[in-house]
């Protein structure tokens, strides 16, 4: 069987989409199913192609064992084909997304990673940390965890 293929998606791929993918790798690390999935992350913006994820997410994310270290890339046409899933970290990326797709099959690919927070009623979405202080990588890191895992819940029920 194929693995199951999620692709995370923010702006530059520096921040968000690649501490998502952390999030979930680890999630499906601890859970025993890491064989069954594929995950990647990309950027909507090309700008920091090439690039390690930003430092101050980097750090934060180590203080909760994660290790980031993907290289941004931009989301491609041949990403919208080949991955499973596509998660937008907030409304703009979805836009963006729907945009690139050119069939009704890969828009329907296309969610927001926000209808999957559960623990943290007041967001529906992961807001962009970048130009925000210490506080705003540890509430994006907090509602990855929440909602990668009730994402994760869904694709192990379905």
């Amino acid at each position: 069987m194929d693995p199951y293929r999620i692709l995370f998606v923010c702006l530059g791929n520096i921040c968000r989409s690649p501490a998502a993918q952390g999030v979930m790798q680890r999630l499906v690390d601890e859970r025993g199913v890491a064989g069954r999935f594929d995950i990647d992350s990309a950027g909507t913006y090309s700008g920091h192609h090439g690039e390690l994820p930003d430092p101050r997410m980097r750090r934060h994310a180590s203080l909760r064992g994660y290790d980031l270290r993907h290289r941004a890339r931009p989301v491609t046409r041949a990403d919208m084909e080949d991955f499973d899933l596509i998660v937008a970290m907030d409304a703009g990326n979805e836009r963006d997304l729907r945009r690139l797709a050119a069939t009704l099959d890969e828009e329907r690919k296309i969610v927001l990673l926000g209808r999957y927070i559960s623990r943290h009623p007041h967001y529906d979405h992961v807001p962009d940390p970048y130009y925000e202080g210490s506080e705003g990588f540890e509430l994006a890191l907090d509602l990855l965890e929440d909602a990668c895992s009730g994402l994760l819940d869904e694709i192990m029920l379905n």
